[in-house]
């Protein structure tokens, strides 16, 4: 998916505070909670998502979207990670 069309989704959708992040290459967040959902669009790199039952690995072009208060824990693929966020 291209930046703009998620943009636009993330709107119709009811997100907010859409902004572009990055995070170093190798970084681990140990698991934890947040108090808003969250939708991403990986623009580049990847980064792993530890759920309770699965692990989601996303690279450039994917989207993963995760609820509030959903325990999870991330670690940052070898090249960092670059990628849109919108929240809600």
């Amino acid at each position: 998916m291209d930046e703009e069309t998620f943009r636009e989704q993330l709107k119709q959708n009811g997100y907010g505070d859409i902004v572009i992040k990055e995070t170093a290459a190798n970084h681990s967040e140990p698991t934890h909670t947040h108090d808003f959902g969250a939708s991403v669009l990986i623009l580049s790199g990847k980064i792993s998502v530890t759920l309770e039952d699965r692990v989601v690995t996303c690279g450039a072009g994917d989207t993963f979207s995760l609820d509030a208060n959903i325990p999870h824990s991330e670690q940052i693929g070898a090249e960092g990670v670059r990628y849109v966020s919108g929240r809600k």
